[in-house]
């Protein structure tokens, strides 16, 4: 069984936050958590020119005033308590050189469950993958990450889910995501489809088989096998109390698994924060932000336990 008791969710007040909230708001009152709002001040040092020479110098940065931390409250909680409705908001406001390590460390400080937050924020999405605050907590935090895709309706967030797609790449990761998936699903009643995707490259269908090859009879062999490994992930117990379904499947991973999503209008989609490589952004990781960046429902990532 899942516990989630404290659900931390950063604000930045931009509209991908506000929707966070809601979303978080959703979650806690299924859970009966706490939920708490974290704004962190971004700490500017302070130059001042140095006599003689053409440089400044940094001085310390000026602290948050007492008159300052009540407005900037008073402005959270305005920002905070209309998107949770009638869930009550705790705030925690911080200040820090940098917000990403801040984050983290409030994540640990306050024992955070789960996070659920933007992805984005003011900055804007980098690159098409994450904004740089997100993307950090999303591949360091040791809790679940719940990231609120651009594209969802968080105001219409279902919870308890009832539809969820976990991706399975057969990393340990991604089985540890398969793992929360079940969990989820059988705490809520749910349906979760597991698929696999089967991405041929360009190089390997330019290539010139012999006459003799069949690739069609090697491609349904691939996808075979990959249900096969899907059904196997599956304990019995779980089919007593929730619908599993297996799917194989080809294309790339990440419009394979937003278009499965929209098919079965998943509410939740549930995958590993990285995959099978060490170098996880350039790899799964990719996959991972590609969803969220095209997904229309939250997307929930997840590492495995440390040792």
């Amino acid at each position: 069984m899942i516990s989630i008791s404290r659900i931390l969710c950063p604000i930045d007040f931009s509209d991908t936050s506000r929707r966070a909230v809601a979303c978080a708001a959703a979650l806690a009152r299924w859970y009966e958590a706490r939920l708490i709002a974290l704004h962190v001040v971004v700490e500017v040092p302070v130059v001042e020119a140095a006599p003689g020479i053409g440089s400044g110098v940094v001085m310390p940065p000026v602290v948050l005033k007492d008159v300052d931390r009540d407005a900037l409250r008073a402005t959270m909680r305005s920002f905070a308590t209309p998107a949770a409705g009638d869930v009550p908001v705790d705030l925690e406001l911080r200040e820090a050189a940098d917000v990403r390590e801040e984050i983290l460390r409030s994540v640990a400080a306050l024992e955070a469950d789960l996070v659920v937050m933007g992805s984005h924020g003011r900055s804007g999405v980098r690159h098409l993958l994450l904004g740089s605050v997100a993307d950090a907590v999303l591949r360091r935090a040791a809790s679940p990450v719940l990231i609120v895709p651009p594209h969802a309706d968080a105001t219409h967030v279902t919870v308890p889910f009832k539809q969820i797609v976990c991706p399975v790449d057969f990393s340990p990761t991604s089985l540890f995501a398969v793992e929360f998936a079940m969990t989820l699903a059988q705490e809520d009643d749910a349906e979760v489809t597991l698929v696999h995707s089967i991405d041929m490259s360009p190089e390997l269908l330019d290539y010139e088989f012999p006459a003799s090859f069949d690739f069609s009879a090697m491609n349904a062999a691939a996808r075979a096998d990959a249900l096969r490994r899907l059904r196997e992930l599956v304990p019995e117990s779980a089919r007593e109390y929730c619908t599993v379904h297996t799917e194989s499947v080809e294309g790339r991973p990440h419009r394979a698994i937003v278009q499965l999503a929209a098919e079965r209008k998943a509410d939740l989609i549930v995958m590993g924060a990285h995959g099978r490589s060490a170098i996880d952004r350039l790899v799964f990781g990719s996959n991972t932000y590609a969803v969220i960046r095209d997904a229309a429902c939250p997307v929930l990532a997840v590492h495995p336990p440390q040792a």
